[in-house]
């Protein structure tokens, strides 16, 4: 999005001496951090909205089962294109103004949630109006995340980085608790309300980086590589590098099997009867028990034994969704995904500190935009799986067979990924 950086006087990394050990008093981290909080709030606002708008809209000419064939194409709508750009962007922001790329990326976002909200004025809008909104907004997410994780350690520096990453988490669970929560609240009252009150987070975010000062040209030391090039390297030290790969792949698997948001809809109206409200209350209920998890871990992280925690961890998380799929009543339904976002925390809390041990600083950008590749595989492509699974087993039979799934998975990766399982420290 900028052009390509002059490299014919390398500059060499700053040095760490100096740097403040608290993200906090960094006033660009207190803005990089709140324009994290409000655009993952207004993604969740905007996602709450969608799916129970698309599922309505779907429900009104076809039964559960092929109603949630829609639900399923949202996720794939947003996947595809997420597929096609995650590597490339992936290489761009090893090259190009990182910082630039994640407004632009937003403000792409913002325009999504504004043609969203033209549509839902007109009363009932063409499920392929929202199906191609949602193919936008997956590209601009696939810009947005390489850049975004990239540009973190330029604001901060290495001594302060530890304690941003988990801050970082704990802004993107705030997001994703109040958001379903609020989301759900709001459609059930209106939603085109949702679409505007998400399009006024989006900006806010926008305006949150344009005021940020750190430059986000990345410091190169030699010339980049070619794109493809860059690509390839990437991805070859991803398959060579074990446990990157087994940690990531893991939770590709997990979640592909295992993913229960596009299923919160259906169980809520057709299942629970809980109508919109509990719709929000469902979805919120994961987020919150992430969010105390990754509240803990912040102060008690995990020193040793990092890969047994992690097994232990996505076995829990299976575990949960079993007893969701099974569940009849909304409060254990609820506490079923409590548990499963507090077990999904460990997970990703070990996962990503594995990930950034493993891996040299002249590759994050693209060993950055791999994970986020699987990342988005398993949330976006697994919503379309789902919605598959549901039409071929139902609701309750898709969520039991992919609590199973989930277990036999983390057998199957223990004993593939031996180093993996016995990974010890996480310091």
């Amino acid at each position: 999005m900028t052009d390509t950086l002059d490299t014919a006087k390398p500059v060499p990394p700053r040095p760490p001496e100096g740097e403040p050990e608290s993200p906090w008093g960094i006033r660009d981290f207190r803005l990089l951090w709140f324009g994290r909080v409000v655009a993952v709030l207004a993604i969740q606002i905007q996602s709450s909205a969608l799916l129970w708008q698309v599922y309505e809209i779907a429900r009104r000419d076809h039964p559960i089962e092929q109603a949630s064939l829609y639900l399923g194409l949202v996720g794939l709508c947003q996947f595809l294109p997420l597929l096609a750009f995650t590597l490339p962007a992936g290489a761009m922001a090893d090259r190009r103004d990182r910082k630039s790329t994640v407004w632009i990326s937003i403000l792409v976002e913002a325009a999504c949630a504004l043609s969203f909200l033209l549509m839902a004025l007109h009363g009932s809008p063409p499920l392929w109006g929202l199906l191609a909104s949602a193919a936008v907004f997956g590209a601009a997410r696939a810009f947005l995340a390489p850049a975004s994780q990239a540009f973190l350690p330029m604001v901060v520096g290495r001594r302060a980085l530890p304690p941003a990453i988990a801050a970082q988490s704990i802004a993107f669970q705030t997001g994703a608790i109040a958001g379903p929560a609020l989301g759900g609240v709001i459609v059930g009252f209106n939603v085109p309300l949702a679409y505007a009150t998400a399009l006024a987070l989006f900006l806010a975010a926008v305006a949150a980086f344009l005021l940020i000062r750190t430059s986000g040209k990345p410091i190169l030391v030699e010339a980049p590589p070619p794109a493809m090039q860059a690509v390839k390297e990437g991805l070859a030290y991803v398959w060579k590098t074990k446990i990157v790969l087994g940690a990531i792949s893991l939770d590709l698997a997990v979640v592909l099997l295992a993913g229960v948001a596009l299923l919160t809809p259906i169980f809520a109206r057709d299942i629970l009867h809980v109508g919109a409200i509990g719709f929000g209350l469902l979805r919120a209920s994961f987020g919150v028990g992430a969010l105390l998890m990754a509240v803990y871990l912040s102060r008690y992280p995990i020193i040793r034994n990092g890969g047994r925690w992690m097994f232990a961890a996505v076995a829990a998380f299976g575990l949960a969704t079993l007893t969701f799929g099974l569940s009849r009543t909304v409060w254990l339904s609820g506490a079923a995904l409590f548990i499963g976002g507090a077990a999904d925390m460990i997970s990703v809390n070990v996962r990503q500190t594995l990930i950034q041990l493993a891996t040299p600083d002249h590759m994050r950008g693209r060993v950055s935009s791999v994970s986020m590749l699987f990342i988005g595989a398993s949330n976006e492509l697994g919503e379309a799986y789902c919605g598959l699974m549901v039409r071929v087993l139902g609701a309750v039979g898709a969520a039991v067979f992919g609590g199973f799934g989930a277990l036999a998975a983390t057998g199957l990766w223990a004993w593939m990924f031996p180093g993996l399982r016995k990974a010890d420290r996480l310091s």
